[in-house]
Formats: structure tokens, sequence, C-alpha cells
């Protein structure tokens, strides 16, 4: 995917020149997936340029949703990119971490696309490794929040790479939280995954029987779009 200063989808712009965190396909990939149609209260940590945020405003019209990045910059954007969508009225933003973040009530449904990588090679760019690497926000103080913020028949949406994806269910487990819905997303036929996409229920008021699919970006020529993705996107996405 191109990364221009902004991205236009059907319903909306994402104008990006600001953040660390550019729109990106996985990211749209998830933001069409995660499960927050039935959800009432959305909560989307480290919202970054308001993606996650205004897709899932477009998927459910009832919902309420809060939306907390730290970066000033990236808030800075989002809160525009808000203002700017037909969604302004159901978002609300706020520029705090989430470790500091409070609420009068709890969230139904929570997505995030956090910084991920635990051991990578860092960025010149200290925007990009807050962006990027968990240091601001490790896996254990996420789960922290979801569990504070999460109702009990809640559902908790995330997106990962596949390695870390794989130590992440481990510590969610380990504090009580099941996956019960996962998607693997792949380039193409033959390519490794690259992401995984998760959905989470608190151990006793969750299914035990894991749904998990797969998901191949585009056909085997490397180029066309397969249908799978398309029909996901089509709603999104100018080209479907």
């Amino acid at each position: 995917m191109a990364r221009n200063s902004f991205f236009k989808f059907k319903q909306f712009t994402v104008q990006q020149d600001k953040c660390a965190m550019k729109v990106c396909t996985d990211a749209c990939v998830f933001g069409g997936w995660a499960d927050i149609e039935s959800a009432e209260h959305i909560l989307d940590i480290g919202t970054g340029t308001g993606l996650l945020s205004l897709m899932a405003a477009q998927r459910n019209i009832n919902a309420k949703i809060c939306a907390v990045e730290l970066d000033a910059d990236a808030f800075s954007q989002a809160k525009e990119n808000i203002e700017y969508s037909p969604f302004a009225n159901r978002i609300e933003i706020f520029h705090t971490a989430i470790q500091d973040f409070l609420s009068s009530g709890k969230f139904d449904c929570i997505i995030s696309n956090p910084p991920f990588f635990q051991s990578d090679l860092r960025s010149p760019d200290a925007k990009i490794n807050q962006a990027h690497h968990s240091d601001s926000l490790t896996f254990q103080d996420l789960l922290n929040a979801v569990n504070r913020l999460l109702t009990q028949t809640g559902r908790f949406n995330i997106l990962l790479p596949v390695e870390e994806g794989i130590f992440f269910q481990e510590l969610a487990e380990k504090s009580g939280l099941i996956l019960i819905r996962k998607l693997t997303l792949f380039h193409q036929n033959g390519k490794k995954p690259f992401r995984s996409l998760m959905v989470f229920g608190r151990g006793e008021y969750a299914d035990n029987r894991l749904v998990s699919d797969d998901l191949f970006i585009y056909d085997d020529d490397g180029k066309t779009y397969q249908s799978k993705f398309a029909e996901l996107m089509k709603d999104f996405y100018l080209i479907f």
C-alpha cells in the first residue's frame, strides 16, 4: 500500500503525514474483520491516525467510540481525521497513555493495533520506535488495561505479527482471556503468514471452540486481489 500523505476511503479520508504509523493493508483488514458489530461502547487503544475508530464507526452505526493516543502529533492528526469524518459525533479522542486512561464505564469491545516488536532493531526516529516497539506499552500493560476496562462479556480484538501473537496469547490466557476467533493473514499462497488477528473473551464467558480462518490478500499471481479480501474491504476501498 502506498505511503501517501493521505488515504481516501469510500466514506472518510485519513490524513497521515504527522503519524509514524501509516495506513497499511493489515490494519485495514483488521478494521474490517474485528468483532465490533454488536458493541455499544468501543475503546480503541493506540488509535494512531484514527483509522480503526473510523472503520468501527462506519461498520457499527450505533456504537459510541473512545480513542486513546499517547503521541501528541498522532493525537492531533487523529482528532482532525475524526472531526472531518461523518462520524465525529460518535467518536471521542483522548490524549493520554492507556495506563492513565480513566472511564466512568466499561467497554463491551476493545480494539488495538499496538506497538508490538519486542526485540527488533531500533529506528533512528523516536516516533517510529514508539509506534512500533513495546517500550511505551508492554503486552502486560495492555492486558492490565483490557482487564480493567472490558466488561465481563466483552470482546478484545488485537492485531499482531505471528510470532508476537503466539507470545501474547500465552500472556492473555494467564490473565484469564481466552482466544475465541483468529484470522491468519498472508500476502499470497506459498508465502509465510505475517499477521495474526485475534479476538479474546473472558474465560468464564468465552466459548472455548476456537473459530480460525486464513486470508490471502492476493491470488497466486501476486497482483490480483483475492475474492475474500475484496469482499471484506468492498465497503472501504475505492477500487472495489
